[in-house]
């Protein structure tokens, strides 16, 4: 039998013009091969995300998010860090992933929704989250006062303790204007617990702003209180936005560079893009990484790019940022753990923020 002669290869080749120019080209473009893994040489998650530098789709752009902040640690002129939190976080057992950012001094300023901050204080007084169903009976679910988020349970007789914690603690507070930094450095004073995110950035000064924080159980201790004082004709303290605004302005301000990560998006995630403009600022932050299941075209600003956010000059022209399509509870504890344990953070000099009753800020590094 006649051995065939397949001249495709041939035939294609004499038309293409694989000129000098065209070979140099080629090689600039296919200079970097993705390399395969090998989980035998993977131990650690550092290794692992090593190893995904060199990979491909969502992998290589979470080991891009972990560069990114791994540069924004390391940067000589020391920018400060702003964090962005929304989401089931906690419920998806986040909390002491996010108060070990604070903890070891990976952040410097906190924004947040204000569920987040209210898990928080639920479990700082024992309560917990529940592994659950997202196909359970939520009718059942209520008659047992059983909250569900997902595939997640909350103890709702705890929530109701917790709402009455905060209207109490909200009843010790003088009758003035606070900013929401202030109100919850308070709060997370009256807490005792390593693992606590109000707690953590109480005993290290890091503060935390809550834009929103109506919106959350937070609000219903707040509505808790306020019908107290009104039955009792007390006067009440304010929760002063204006003064928010402020606060994370002098913030922005007050440093050299700034740097901003956001896990989800939403109020937190503009909040901190707002920062960066709010008072005539117009560097930008100079680096930036996101983590979002939210896709861009929809036009929402959680899936919004970091790019769209240059126009508004929110985000330096020069940035160093980075994006990886993923879940949180996935995505952060392997960014975090590349950082510790890599010890990128060792040595990393805290920012102390003291703040006048008006608002007004020094930084000081320790």
């Amino acid at each position: 039998m006649e051995k065939p002669d397949f001249k495709f290869f041939k035939q294609k080749s004499t038309e293409i013009s694989l000129t000098p120019e065209i070979l140099k080209e080629r090689k600039s473009v296919l200079r970097d091969p993705v390399v395969q893994i090998d989980l035998e040489k993977v131990r650690t998650i550092k290794e692992l995300v090593e190893a995904w530098k060199d990979g491909g789709i969502q992998s290589r752009s979470l080991a891009e998010c972990a560069i990114v902040y791994e540069n924004m640690l390391l940067d000589k002129d020391r920018p400060t860090i702003f964090l962005g939190l929304s989401g089931a976080l906690i419920a998806g057992g986040l909390r002491k992933v996010i108060s070990d950012m604070i903890s070891k001094g990976i952040v410097d300023v906190v924004v947040s929704t204000g569920a987040i901050l209210y898990q928080d204080y639920y479990a700082a007084h024992g309560y917990k989250h529940y592994k659950g169903s997202p196909e359970t009976d939520d009718e059942k679910l209520h008659d047992l006062y059983i909250d569900r988020i997902y595939d997640a349970y909350v103890d709702e007789i705890g929530f109701v303790h917790c709402d009455d914690k905060i209207s109490e603690f909200c009843s010790t507070l003088e009758p003035r204007k606070y900013s929401t930094r202030e109100f919850l450095n308070l709060l997370g004073s009256t807490l005792n617990d390593n693992s606590s995110i109000l707690f953590n950035a109480y005993r290290y000064g890091v503060p935390i702003f809550c834009p929103a924080i109506a919106d959350s159980s937070i609000g219903i201790g707040l509505a808790g209180y306020f019908r107290w004082a009104k039955e009792q004709g007390l006067q009440t303290f304010t929760l002063d936005v204006m003064k928010d605004n402020f606060e994370i302005a002098q913030i922005v301000l007050k440093s050299k560079k700034t740097g901003s990560i956001y896990i989800g998006g939403g109020v937190p995630k503009n909040y901190i893009n707002d920062a960066a403009v709010m008072l005539d600022y117009t560097k930008g932050h100079a680096y930036s990484f996101q983590i979002t299941t939210d896709s861009p075209h929809w036009g929402g600003l959680t899936g919004s790019t970091l790019d769209e956010a240059k126009s508004w000059g929110k985000i330096s022209k020069h940035a160093t940022r980075a994006t990886v399509y993923a879940e949180a509870t996935i995505a952060l504890p392997l960014i975090v753990g590349y950082i510790l344990q890599k010890g990128i953070h060792n040595g990393r000099k805290r920012l102390k923020m003291t703040w006048s009753r008006e608002g007004d800020l020094t930084i000081q590094q320790e």
